[in-house]
């Protein structure tokens, strides 16, 4: 039973390492912080007293060192600067050692704690002294809310964040406030945006029907709002309709106290509003009946305001509990892994009884499987959300790399995140690292120029690459973008022709030819370093990225940076597919791809497996690929085919089969090893009746016949010359 506990202590400790990394890497930008000194405090703390539970001495000794050096630093007594930040990096990368190892650490690795605990002492000793030697006032630093002390005993999943206040307010519109135009209700629906918010209409105030005047407002808002903004920011909200409404803003108490205290009853609240008192709370009581139900009876309130009231006990009973509760629980991702593939399963069931059903033609049973195929449905939604987690827990991690890269390139550059939030099925995520490693590798050696070379060109010093992501759909588009010198044309001309991959003379389009870089063994760099030089990365990024579903897309602009577009599949698992037929085979057509399907004679298609012939496509002159004769079919085609257009490689081209079934919802399964080599396909599925349907992987078969007119180009021009 203890080594379970002993997992989840290592897991939890690699996610404050890496939560430690960010906020070392924030200090770095900010070294005055005292908010982010005392979370690495705080970090350091927590290790060590939740590895002193688990029998990690090692680590335990270690990060009593380390944490009485961060005491200094929080103390003031001198200030982080790059020195003091790649210490601690070390010893962050030291402490995922320590973490690997048994719990008692082997003797290399206590010789190397000794050693580093030895150089921070050293080097902190020297900054001390510099510190006290130096003349001046002391630096001001950042003063902010002093943090909770935490039991040594636990493991801070998260840090803490601004504690959450809860407001009482009162918005009273005047009458006359629709006369300038202003809508009442977008007001409180600004309220609701900044935090938990509930919300009780106050209707005493309207007249009668024959008194209401249609251009007068008469209602009110009782609002009760938790939130991490102060009563500034509230306020801000009617800053223009200060003359036309009447605003009363309260504080009711910090969440922070709603641990210590149960929920206020109804008659506190009503005393706290000052709409009545305590003694005519305590006669109401003695009734022995609903305290609400008597003070109305009573003309003492009205049933708005004890509306009013419960509303605001149920939004600080909903706090109480939410204090209480965890909301989230570990899940090992393996058994993870198996749910999603039992649901697959039940998916292909599905499917099966959908179309037995409809053989048997029985209204009651196609009731019965409607249902199923809804539940079938609501539990594979559910289940792809539990699989989802924010790409920002990759993004993270690249600070370092470019931090690090930067150094040791001898160039300055920084990296921006956006769309962190943005979510993607965690087997993606998993698989998108390496690609955007090789990415950024790429982007500081070859993109963004040294120092000199950018003031020269009239640059900021300093290189910017910018990592960002964004739904699309059913596609999440990941961008790596630099503004370093980009894509050097010629230079990545001259190589293609060296390689034979294009003809000497042969015209090729910038976004042909910039595809030509993600080839095997394919670099323009003129030395072979220890970052880049033996063309392996990019191939790495462009494999990765179509074992993925994924296409990769280049844009550039010289002197100005060049952008690299992933477009990925939110999920792996299961996806959306057009079912198509050719011959006596089946395939199946991602439809995130599909744009649209034409018809085409038979005679119009025959030979075009073997090149690229073109089709009119919405007013645009588009290449299409035969499959009958790219998969080898010797069936005899239909009179009339189909033309399904699809959208790959940042274009379109259309993929000729026999005949288009419909929509299918497609359970994914890899192809094997017998067939790891196979082009153009991605995996396989099974249909309702138990046939084998195979997945066209549609960026692959353009590559190829890319590839291919390339080539038959390059023949072309050598025999004219």
């Amino acid at each position: 039973m203890i080594e379970q506990f002993k997992d989840a202590f290592k897991e939890e400790a690699v996610e404050l390492l890496n939560q430690l990394e960010e906020k070392l890497l924030e200090l770095e930008e900010s070294p005055l912080d005292k908010e982010i000194i005392s979370s690495v405090f705080r970090t350091m703390h927590t290790i060590k007293g939740s590895s002193a539970m688990f029998g990690f001495e090692s680590i335990s000794r270690f990060t009593h060192e380390v944490e009485s050096i961060m005491d200094s630093l929080r103390e003031g007594k001198f200030i982080a600067d790059r020195g003091l930040i790649d210490l601690t990096l070390e010893t962050r990368d030291h402490l995922r050692d320590l973490l690997n190892d048994p719990p008692k650490a082997s003797p290399e690795l206590e010789s190397a704690s000794s050693d580093l605990i030895a150089r921070f002492k050293a080097f902190t000793d020297r900054r001390i002294a510099e510190k006290r030697a130096a003349d001046g006032e002391e630096p001001e630093v950042v003063e902010v809310k002093a943090a909770k002390p935490e039991a040594a005993g636990t493991i801070q999943g998260k840090e803490e964040s601004k504690a959450v206040v809860t407001y009482r307010i009162g918005v009273q519109p005047h009458p006359t406030i629709l006369n300038n135009g202003t809508n009442p209700l977008l007001l409180v629906g600004e309220l609701a945006e900044l935090g938990d918010c509930t919300v009780t209409p106050v209707l005493g105030t309207i007249p009668l029907l024959d008194a209401i005047d249609p251009q007068s407002c008469y209602v009110g808002w009782m609002v009760v709002l938790s939130t991490t903004k102060d009563e500034n920011a509230i306020r801000d909200i009617f800053i223009f309709v200060e003359g036309d409404c009447d605003l009363k803003v309260e504080r009711i108490t910090d969440r922070d106290l709603i641990g210590d205290e149960p929920p206020k009853k109804i008659g506190q609240i009503l005393i706290e509003r000052g709409i009545t008192s305590p003694e005519k709370i305590s006669e109401a009581l003695s009734e022995q009946r609903k305290i609400g139900e008597v003070l109305v009876e009573k003309n003492v309130v009205t049933a708005d305001q004890v509306k009013s009231a419960l509303e605001e006990q149920d939004h600080l009973r909903k706090l109480h509990e939410k204090q209480d509760q965890s909301t989230s629980i570990r899940v090992g991702s393996d058994k993870l892994d198996a749910l999603v593939d039992l649901v697959g399963e039940m998916v292909t069931l599905q499917a099966r009884l959908t179309q037995t059903t409809n053989a048997f033609k029985d209204a009651q049973l196609s009731s019965i499987t409607e249902q199923f195929e809804r539940l079938v449905s609501q539990l594979r939604d559910n289940t792809m959300t539990m699989r989802m987690l924010p790409i920002g827990t990759t993004f993270s991690k690249f600070r370092r790399l470019v931090r690090d890269l930067s150094a040791d390139l001898h160039k300055e550059a920084e990296i921006v995140t956006e769309g962190a939030e943005t979510e993607l099925d965690k087997t993606v995520i998993e698989k998108l690292n390496d690609p955007l490693v090789h990415l950024i590798r790429n982007s500081l050696d070859h993109g963004i120029e040294s120092p000199e070379e950018r003031r020269a060109a009239g640059k900021d010093p300093k290189g910017t690459i910018k990592l960002s992501a964004a739904h699309a759909g059913a596609n999440v588009l990941v961008t790596v973008s630099d503004d370093g010198a980009g894509l050097n044309r010629e230079a990545i001309y001259r190589k293609a022709v060296e390689k034979g991959l294009v003809g000497a003379n042969v015209e090729i389009a910038d976004a042909e030819l910039f595809q030509l870089i993600f080839a095997a063994g394919f670099s323009t760099a003129k030395t072979v370093t220890s970052v880049s030089g033996r063309g392996v990365g990019m191939d790495v990024v462009r494999r990765e990225i179509e074992s993925l579903g994924g296409s990769v897309g280049i844009e550039t602009v010289p002197a100005k940076g060049t952008k690299f577009t992933l477009r990925i599949p939110l999920t792996l698992a299961i996806i959306e597919g057009l079912l198509v037929k050719i011959g006596d085979g089946f395939f199946v057509v991602p439809l995130q791809s599909v744009d649209g399907c034409i018809e085409i004679k038979s005679s119009e298609a025959s030979g075009a497996g073997k090149g690229r012939a073109i089709t009119s496509y919405r007013g645009d002159l588009l290449p299409y690929i035969g499959l009958r004769e790219f998969f080898n079919f010797e069936t005899t085609p239909p009179e009339i085919m189909q033309i399904v257009i699809v959208n790959a490689l940042e274009s379109r081209i259309g993929l000729v089969v026999d005949s288009v079934i419909g929509e299918y919802q497609t359970v994914i399964k890899p192809l094997g090893r017998m067939f790891h080599d196979v082009e153009g396909l991605s995996g396989a599925t099974i249909l309702g009746d138990g046939t084998v349907a195979l997945i066209m992987d549609v960026n692959r078969l353009a590559v190829m016949k890319n590839r291919e007119e390339i080539h038959t180009r390059s023949i072309a021009t050598s025999g004219r010359g």
